[in-house]
């Protein structure tokens, strides 16, 4: 019954989505209000698909009474006209209308923000050794620092989303940066097993906030067609980190600091990044900006009754289980798009984690390098994903051709064409690494080299594959988001564990072999949906049908 009711809530929500679709593509173009009433009507839609529902008054049985012998005053005429919204679609409170600088400089700080939180995930591997070595414990029980953070990456969307959605995304995004900074500091001075393991999730926990809050920031400070570019530099941010952390956490551990301080530098990177956010992000949100527009409004005119939409909405704790947990995993099991392009998302984010453990047996074992100079042979991978993001970037005059052309209308398949790419270049880095790392008598650099198209795989699969689910379910952004983080982070939890000793037990001529065909394997699940995308959006009860009209069909 109540799974029913929930299909029957999507549908509605569905619905009102595409008549305001259809609203923006027919007036907007003539008439800027319409094109504001558009937007203020898509966060409206969103919010409500995040934290619940707005509820009406309660029965008159119900009501609690005036006090001190007083009736009931007389309802406002039309509760409509005590709405605030914004002053036409060049308000300046609206931040698309922010200054090109301040905006900028915003896309910089959350930006870093995000590259501390990823940073910190990963630095824990070059402590790994260390760790086991002073409490006497295995390498996997170690290896747990990594996994257990990544968790926490898995369940902080869960309470980071609609917080952001509800309150904003200035105090979320502050409180969850300063929640990773204590934790790490908490792990830095452990002196148990158990402490640095309770601390590394909750710091993974808190961490997940910029990671689940500053795609939604970006989404609030640019329209479509800009925002590829600075979702572009957010992903460089995210995955930078990861594999920029080894040789640095390698350096530290080798100095006479020791592996606390690989902790300690990054809360110090974190607590900076934590008073950039503070002092300056400004509130992002438009219906909390119209919260506080309202509230100034009945201050200047003492009529209590302005009020902003968002004043309306009352949180339901199980509408909010519904929305961001029950749905996501719902939608997981029904619709196959999601499901299938996330697994591969899920790959390819595990290989992340799996290559911070297999890297040392290459350039350690094999090579006989020092730890922090073995991490060095990362800096391949950072190569590739920086030609991934110019690549990216080169296509998006061609997106924004196809957009207009198009009316507006997004097509989920063209963010496919670099996935596809990207699915190749990868395959040929896994294959690559493990047939040229598994000898001293091939040079170093063959490896290394490897990583550059390894990189570029990883950046361009990931970016791509989120974007297109992302566009497939536009009114189901939060719970796609949702489902995609915590199957991406419960799969790719795991990689760390195993990687070293796949790695060492296999040899890393087989395990390399087995990973690229891994990633053969899963090569046809862009191009599947490239060719087949809009039949099946089209059977899909929530996918959204974008098709092209036939006197587009040679705009792709």
């Amino acid at each position: 019954m109540d799974h029913c009711a929930e299909h029957k809530d999507l549908s509605v929500t569905e619905t009102v989505s595409e008549t305001a679709s259809d609203e923006y593509s027919n007036d907007t173009l003539d008439h800027p209000d319409t094109l504001e009433l558009s937007r203020i009507n898509t966060y409206r839609l969103q919010q409500r698909a995040t934290v619940g529902s707005t509820r009406g008054p309660l029965p008159r049985e119900k009501w609690l009474p005036m006090g001190a012998g007083k009736e009931y005053p007389p309802s406002l005429p039309d509760p409509e006209t005590f709405v605030v919204e914004f002053d036409g679609a060049d308000d300046p409170l609206h931040p698309y209308n922010w200054t090109l600088l301040r905006r900028i400089c915003l896309v910089c700080i959350l930006c870093f923000g995000t590259f501390v939180g990823s940073f910190t995930s990963a630095v824990f591997s070059a402590a790994i050794g260390p760790i086991s070595e002073e409490f006497h414990i295995a390498r996997e029980i170690a290896s747990l620092g990594v996994t257990l953070f990544v968790l926490g990456f898995a369940a902080g969307p869960t309470i980071w989303a609609p917080a952001s959605e509800l309150i904003g995304r200035r105090w979320p995004l502050s409180i969850g940066i300063f929640g990773c900074g204590i934790f790490t500091v908490a792990c830095a001075t452990a002196n148990d097993v158990q402490t640095i393991m309770l601390t590394r999730f909750f710091a993974g926990l808190f961490a997940a906030s910029p990671i689940s809050i500053v795609p939604a920031v970006f989404a609030d400070l640019f329209p479509t067609a800009q925002r590829g570019i600075v979702m572009s530099i957010f992903c460089m941010a995210v995955f930078i980190g990861p594999f920029a952390a080894p040789f640095v956490g390698g350096f530290i551990v080798m100095s006479d600091l020791g592996w606390r301080w690989t902790m300690y530098i990054s809360a110090i990177m974190v607590f900076l990044g934590f008073l950039l956010v503070l002092v300056g992000l400004d509130e992002t949100y438009a219906p909390v900006i119209l919260v506080r527009k309202a509230a100034v409004l009945r201050r200047q005119t003492h009529n209590w009754g302005i009020h902003a939409k968002q004043d309306e909405v009352e949180v339901e704790f199980m509408e909010l289980v519904r929305n961001n947990f029950t749905r996501p995993l719902t939608m997981l099991v029904t619709e196959p798009i999601l499901l299938l392009v996330s697994l591969y998302i899920s790959f390819i984010y595990g290989l992340i984690y799996a290559l911070l453990g297999a890297y040392p047996v290459v350039f350690q074992g094999v090579y006989g390098m020092t730890m922090g100079v073995a991490g060095l042979a990362f800096i391949g991978i950072i190569i590739g994903e920086l030609l991934g993001g110019v690549y990216i970037l080169t296509l998006q005059g061609s997106y924004i051709r196809k957009l207009d052309a198009n009316d507006g209308q997004p097509v989920p398949e063209w963010r496919l064409t670099p996935a596809v790419v990207g699915a190749v270049a990868f395959a040929i880095g896994m294959f690559w690494f493990g047939w040229t790392g598994y000898t001293a008598s091939i040079h170093w650099l063959a490896p290394v080299a490897s990583g550059v198209l390894t990189g570029f795989g990883i950046f361009c699969i990931f970016l791509q594959c989120f974007n297109y689910i992302v566009d497939c379910y536009p009114t189901l952004a939060a719970s796609t988001i949702a489902a995609n983080t915590i199957l991406r982070s419960a799969v790719g939890c795991a990689f760390p564990l195993f990687s070293h000793q796949m790695m060492e037990n296999l040899g890393v001529q087989w395990a390399g072999t087995m990973l690229g065909c891994l990633a053969v394997l899963m090569i046809p699940i862009p191009v599947g949906f490239k060719v087949y995308g809009p039949w099946l959006r089209q059977k899909s009860r929530l996918a959204g049908a974008s098709v092209l009209t036939p006197e587009k069909q040679g705009v792709v």
